[in-house]
Order: C-alpha cells, then structure tokens, then sequence
C-alpha cells in the first residue's frame, strides 16, 4: 500500500487518502488547519485507531504551524485545539494517547519558544508514525504463531494499512503469512453501515494480490457452520484493563458466533489500543454517528423517511470471548487483568 498520511512541514499541509471516495477514485484530502483535521476524523477521511493517532500527531504540527506566536495568549490557543484533536473521535484511545505524548513533550520545557516547539514536534509526528508501521509489522510476525498455510480468517472492518500508519493490525499478520510464503484466505465482512470491509479490505488485499472474498455480514454464521472460517481475527479501537474491547459494530455478533461455533477469536493491537486507566468495558464510551449512515446507501434512501435508526459505531466484546491478543510485544492469552499488563508493562 502506497503511504496514505503525508504531512509537509514545508507547506504546513497534511494530506490524506480520502477513505470514503475509495474504491471508486483515490483522491486526496488536504488538512491546512485543525478543523480541516476535526473534519476529516470525524467524516472518516481517516478512520482506524492507530492511523487516528497518527493523524492527530501530525494535527498538533497543524495546530502549532497555524498559530501566531505573537498572540500572549498562543499557548492557551495551542492547548485548546490539541483538546479538539483528542476528542474528535471519542471512543478510540489513540489519539488521546497521541496528544498526550505531544504535550509532555512539551511539558519538558514550558518556555520554549513556538517555532522551536513546531520543530521538536515535527519530529515526534513523524517519529510517532514510524513506530505504528514498526509495531504493526511486529505485530504480524507475533501472529503468525496462531495461523498456519491454507488457513481461512474472518475479519471485519478495516484492519490494514489505511487504518494504521500503514502495513496493518489484523491484517498485518495476514501480510506477514504473505511474505512468509503461506497462502491465507481472508473473509472480509462488509461491515454495514460504512462498508469499509467490502470497500477498503478488499481494495488493500485484491491489491496486494492476497486472496479475499467479501461476505455480508450476515452470513458469517453459515460460513462458520460450512467450515469456510478456521479463525476471526479483527483490530480494536480501545481495550479496556481487563480485556474487554471496543471495535466496530458487529464485533461482538462475531465473538459470539465463534465462540459457539467452537473457533479461535483474535484481536491485533498495539500497545497504544490499550488502556489501562479504563477499568472494563463498561466505561468505555461507545460514539454514536448520524443516522443518513444508516438510512442511505451511496446517497440512496433506502429507509422509510421519518424512521428512526440506531447508529452505535462501535460495541464491545467481553474479553471472556477473546482467545488471545496480538501485540508488538508478543501474544496475551488467555486475556485478563494480569496477562495484560504482564506482557505491556
């Protein structure tokens, strides 16, 4: 996959793989302020929790690019847009976590003058997103212990390259089984309402020349019971202390129907998915998105007018159906409490 985040010091632009033009067109969305940043998390230009973080790395490079460091007051102002680039997108951690980094960066020297901030910044930004790509190739190589050749994998959403810094979570391994030789099918459920499975996994595996089918969501059970899935494997937006996992919506349909059906579910994150301040999945605040998602298909009606939906984007699996998580510091199973932080911490 072609890099999809590029960020120009240069230029003070930021520019992004529109994600919901894909497959159709490939065209570029560019980032020159913080709302430009806030529009396209929230619009998902960009969407998947490390390449969220990613993006809001590089949006504190915007924010201090676009402001003057003439104003008395451009320390407040910087601190106020990097708050509106963590809360774009209120369930997945990462960005938070991302901000975060940046401003105890900052908190090294309070007196640093602005554009020494932009430089030293930059830097992380670009830091930050070389360690997501490193972690995600890691993380494929950490999976491969739980595939074998030949194997069928079940995933849904977008677990790859456009949701990362590139390479992939879930899909990374499925990358790593490719460059080790083996030859994995992948299942990619469509991932209704924003189809980013039909769209976006398919797009990035028919181009990598790895074999993928897509499937509708709804036939995941009989896929199972037909044996055509040996596996589920997805990413994750927020893994709470004690396992429990938020990830697109449909995740936990699919947990309950492998663990019925007597079959491994996997999650690939990275280290930055997990949050150990958040105690259970309980407290993990799941984002609601406009109901046209739902009630229109490529800006066709296809709802009753007046009909209300609901539009959870996320839900979240308990960790007692997750056999094991993939992480760039090795596999965490069986998921709990204590397996977690003894791998992460």
């Amino acid at each position: 996959m072609k890099r999809h985040i590029r960020y120009s010091r240069e230029d003070a632009s930021l520019l992004l793989l529109d994600q919901r033009r894909l497959p159709a067109e490939e065209k570029w969305f560019v980032c020159r302020r913080v709302r430009d940043v806030e529009q396209a998390l929230w619009e998902m230009v960009v969407r998947g929790a490390p390449a969220l973080g990613v993006v809001a790395g590089y949006g504190c490079c915007l924010a201090a690019a676009t402001t003057d460091e003439t104003d008395p007051q451009w320390r407040e102002q910087l601190e106020e847009k990097m708050s509106r680039i963590a809360g774009a997108r209120p369930t997945a951690v990462n960005p938070e976590y991302v901000v975060e980094r940046m401003r105890r960066a900052w908190a090294t020297d309070l007196e640093i003058e602005l554009d020494d901030l932009r430089w030293m910044w930059d830097r992380l930004a670009a830091e930050i997103h070389s360690e997501d790509i490193a972690a995600n190739k890691a993380m494929g190589r950490n999976g491969l212990e739980l595939l074998w050749d030949g194997c069928s994998v079940l995933t849904h959403c977008n677990a790859g390259a456009l949701a990362t810094g590139g390479y992939g979570t879930a899909l990374g391994v499925v990358r790593a089984a490719k460059s080790a030789g083996w030859n994995v099918r992948v299942v990619a459920g469509e991932t209704r309402p924003f189809l980013q499975g039909a769209r976006l996994t398919a797009y990035e595996l028919w181009q990598d020349d790895i074999d993928v089918r897509v499937a509708c969501d709804n036939a995941a059970a009989v896929l199972m019971q037909r044996g055509e899935v040996d596996a589920v494997l997805v990413g994750a937006d927020r893994i709470a202390a004690n396992g429990d996992t938020a990830n697109k919506i449909g995740t936990y349909n699919l947990a309950l129907l492998a663990s019925w059906h007597k079959l491994p579910f996997y999650v690939a994150a990275p280290s930055s998915t997990f949050d150990l301040d958040t105690a259970s999945g309980e407290d993990i605040p799941i984002e609601t998105r406009p109901e046209h998602e739902v009630t229109q298909m490529a800006g066709t009606r296809i709802t009753p007018r007046g009909v209300p939906v609901y539009n959870y984007a996320f839900d979240v699996t308990p960790a007692g159906l997750i056999s094991a998580f993939i992480t760039e510091k090795g596999l965490i199973r069986p998921p709990s409490r204590e397996t977690i932080r003894s791998v992460l911490e």
